[in-house]
């Protein structure tokens, strides 16, 4: 409460600049708008549908019961640290990169951080030591956090601002079907191989599947800055005034 609290305030010190524009009558070529801006979009698909794949197959959170039980011979107060061990590390990077904001190529940044993720889950499904078990999944947060900052703020700042709502609203439905598919698909690949299969096959996954988007889409590999990154509305309107 406190914490939610806190955001709502700051979000009303947010100084707003409202522009004026052309309200579309909505019908069902405006509601699959932003479906087909994705679709051309290569780099906000590429960003977009590589946390779909990386956390489809990365889901070994839902595995932790069994892990802790059978694996690690830990009890309820085991399960309780290593459900949190995720979320401190992402709590730890996200204040980290608030003071101190990511500089490097945004591409790049985001395919090693996935593949820190994929790495992490390989490790963990290794371990059987309680200790070397949450490091692995405190490194394993911190680098899902990284790529979610990351691709947050390219899909963000590329969607032009008047396709930005249904963008984000596609994005949040990726997010979704990926956490509960994973874990779906963490529970149905543990049935028939094992627990400690599983996660090792959803880490070796992840990294395949890295390596695939950085050849699907090169766009994603050559992204630049975040701080240099401009929408595509912006950069259509720059190309018809050298035109003119």
């Amino acid at each position: 409460m406190v914490t939610a609290a806190g955001a709502l305030l700051s979000m009303f010190r947010i100084q707003t600049r409202p522009q004026t524009r052309r309200r579309v009558p909505i019908s069902v070529k405006t509601i699959l708008a932003g479906l087909r801006f994705i679709g051309g979009e290569k780099l906000i698909l590429g960003a977009i549908s590589l946390d779909l794949f990386a956390v489809l197959l990365g889901g070994a959170v839902a595995l932790l019961p069994v892990y802790a039980r059978e694996i690690l011979h830990t009890g309820p107060w085991g399960l309780g640290l290593l459900r949190t061990a995720p979320g401190v590390g992402a709590a730890v990077m996200a204040t980290a990169l608030a003071h101190r904001p990511l500089r490097g190529r945004a591409g790049p940044m985001l395919l090693w951080s996935v593949a820190g993720f994929g790495v992490c889950t390989i490790l963990f499904g290794v371990s059987t030591s309680l200790w070397l078990s949450l490091l692995s999944l405190i490194l394993l947060g911190a680098a899902d956090m990284v790529s979610v900052i990351i691709r947050a703020t390219l899909v963000q700042l590329r969607t032009p601002d008047e396709m930005r709502g249904r963008i984000m609203a596609v994005d949040m439905v990726f997010i979704g079907t990926s956490n509960e598919l994973g874990q779906f698909e963490s529970g149905l690949t543990a049935q028939w191989f094992g627990t400690v299969p599983a996660v090792l096959l959803g880490g070796v996954g992840t990294l395949v599947v890295i390596g695939l988007w950085a050849w699907i889409f090169p766009e994603l590999r050559r992204a630049g800055k975040l701080g240099e990154m401009r929408s595509v509305g912006d950069e259509l309107q720059e190309a018809t005034e050298r035109m003119q």
